[in-house]
């Protein structure tokens, strides 16, 4: 293992690791307090990309996705208040999820990467972030693919209810999505700041 992967697998896997955790605390009606953590893969994923090259942020990731299928499967034989704390179908659902959303995250990221600084980070981390916010709650919560765990009660989540409280109505899980996502594309701008900075202090070491 070269010198570059190690800060960067350190980062994902604590990344991935207080998610899985913080994922079980309620942050108001919409959130758990993992919504605001998770994201932060995509900084460190756009982080290797730019410093170390495509190669090196997708070892990164591969780490990253084997340190949540960990989490998961240990999460699984966790029972809580409900159930397991995770389901398997929440566990396909996040494995899922995280690994192709990353993967288009360094691909777009690397197409953009000659452009002005900010715009590949900030597309590709737009762009990941949607496609693992909807893979996410499809798989975990979609009413529509029950047959994943027909023995997993997912309809708490395909209640009807007005979209985020005051919207029009929609299932249950589609709030909790884009409450998700919406946290995530403020923190895709917010985290251009530290991409930057931590860019610019890498950078000329690896020069």
């Amino acid at each position: 293992m070269t010198r570059p992967l190690i800060p960067g697998i350190l980062a994902m896997a604590a990344i991935v690791v207080a998610s899985n955790i913080l994922v079980q605390f309620l942050f108001g009606q919409w959130l758990t307090w993992g919504a605001f953590t998770y994201p932060l893969a995509f900084l460190v994923t756009d982080v290797m990309n730019r410093v170390y090259g495509v190669a090196t942020a997708r070892k990164v990731v591969l780490a990253g996705f084997v340190v949540g299928l960990i989490c998961s499967a240990i999460g699984t034989q966790i029972s809580g208040e409900f159930g397991p704390l995770v389901t398997w179908r929440i566990a396909l659902g996040s494995g899922t999820a995280f690994l192709v959303a990353q993967l288009l995250d360094i691909a777009v990221f690397d197409r953009l990467r000659q452009g002005a600084w900010w715009r590949a980070p900030l597309i590709s981390t737009l762009l990941g972030s949607s496609l693992d916010t909807a893979l996410f709650f499809i798989i975990a919560f979609s009413a529509s693919l029950s047959f994943i765990e027909p023995a997993n009660d997912v309809s708490w989540a395909n209640e009807i209810l007005p979209l985020l409280g005051s919207g029009p109505e929609a299932p249950l899980w589609v709030s909790l999505a884009v409450a998700d996502w919406m946290v995530k594309l403020s923190l895709a701008l917010a985290a251009l700041v530290p991409f930057r900075l931590i860019v610019a202090r890498l950078m000329p070491r690896v020069a």
